[in-house]
């Protein structure tokens, strides 16, 4: 046995805590598509990295605001840098192994995205149109929306889930006044994240998901709607 090897051998296992909880050898197979890196989307990439995602693609077309180091976990010295560049730059720091495709532009229909897309935009207009583009062309679908200290998350991954989430969709019109991060804190951006990959780690080892799920932090209320598969 080389040198090498035996390095390889004593090297620590670093997911060695979440053995049986997150299936390493699906997570590998899979491109990650993570729409939106602001509040709920920085949050979810880094998750991702964390666990061992191998593959991520980050797509975002804005810079690091100041107001992103309070709300968004962004760094003092990366305001200004695309926001694709700082999230993949963390992420290296995490695992320099994992191969980052960071796309700074608006999401565009025929960009090529990953079987897992996590929808982190801050408006349902977006969000429609994205959905329109990808809905047959992903296994595992996450939108996370957020507004103050209520978080909602949804999750599409078959025929009775897509049909729920596309009545979530409503003419932007409707919205309550405000982007969808207009009122937020990191705190409730890092939650609305964990719940996410979590329903993603759900899928990962075959278990039902929650279609939806509702969480008002203030009020101490959590809505949670199972999914039918």
């Amino acid at each position: 046995m080389t040198s090498l090897s035996n390095e390889l051998l004593m090297e620590p296992n670093r997911f060695v805590r979440q053995s049986g909880l997150v299936p390493m050898d699906r997570l590998h197979d899979i491109t990650a598509t993570v729409i939106g890196v602001g509040a709920i989307g920085r949050q979810v990439a880094i998750q991702l990295a964390s666990i061992g995602a191998q593959n991520i693609q980050l797509v975002d077309f804005d810079l690091v605001d100041h107001t992103n180091v309070t709300t968004q976990g962004y760094l003092a010295d990366e305001i200004e840098l695309p926001k694709v560049t700082a999230a993949s730059s963390m992420i290296g720091r995490i695992d320099p192994t994992i191969t980052i495709n960071a796309i700074q532009d608006r999401f565009r229909p025929q960009l090529e995205i990953g079987s897992a897309v996590f929808c982190c935009v801050d408006s349902i207009s977006a969000r429609t149109a994205i959905w329109r583009s990808v809905r047959d062309r992903c296994h595992f679908w996450a939108d996370g929306r957020m507004l103050g200290e209520v978080i909602r998350v949804l999750i599409a991954t078959d025929l009775d889930s897509h049909d729920r989430y596309s009545q979530s969709l409503f003419p932007q019109s409707d919205a309550q006044a405000g982007t969808c991060t207009s009122r937020s804190t990191i705190y409730a951006a890092s939650i609305a994240a964990g719940l996410i990959v979590h329903q993603f780690t759900r899928w990962l080892r075959r278990l039902p998901v929650d279609a939806e799920s509702t969480l008002n932090l203030l009020a101490g209320e959590h809505v949670v709607v199972p999914s039918n598969g």
